[in-house]
């Protein structure tokens, strides 16, 4: 679901811009959308009500990331005192649709046709480490 729409309360909002500041302290030219899906019925048939969804668009196509845009999908399960986050998915499209994968599920690992550099990999990682320590008392 889109951020703007999951920000309900204070603690929530300050996690959802800490995110964003996280993401632009690993990619600085990044610029965060807090809605990247749309409101027609088709997508939001799609959207996960149990995720946190931010977009970051680069002011061009990056040969590093492969790509141009990176959709994050920050994973919960429960409710209430129970909800907990399970995982952290993100995605690299460029003018073909989605160039590659990373997810925090089972082996953070990698994949798609084309995949972007190592160290971009790495900032990714980071940065999803930092998302499971922002929320560790979720």
């Amino acid at each position: 679901m889109n951020a703007a729409e999951q920000a309900k309360d204070l603690e929530l909002t300050a996690k959802i811009a800490a995110i964003a500041n996280l993401f632009k302290v690993e990619f600085p030219d990044a610029k965060a959308d807090l809605t990247p899906w749309r409101s027609d019925p088709d997508t939001q048939e799609w959207v996960d009500p149990d995720s946190i969804d931010l977009g970051f668009h680069f002011p061009g196509w990056s040969p590093r990331l492969q790509g141009r845009s990176i959709l994050v999908q920050v994973r919960f399960h429960g409710e209430g005192e129970e909800r907990r986050l399970i995982g952290v998915e993100v995605a690299g499209f460029n003018h073909r649709g989605e160039a590659w994968r990373f997810s925090t599920v089972d082996r953070w690992g990698i994949e798609g046709s084309d995949l972007p550099y190592g160290d971009v990999t790495e900032k990714l990682k980071v940065f999803c480490r930092q998302i499971f320590e922002l929320f560790a008392t979720v």
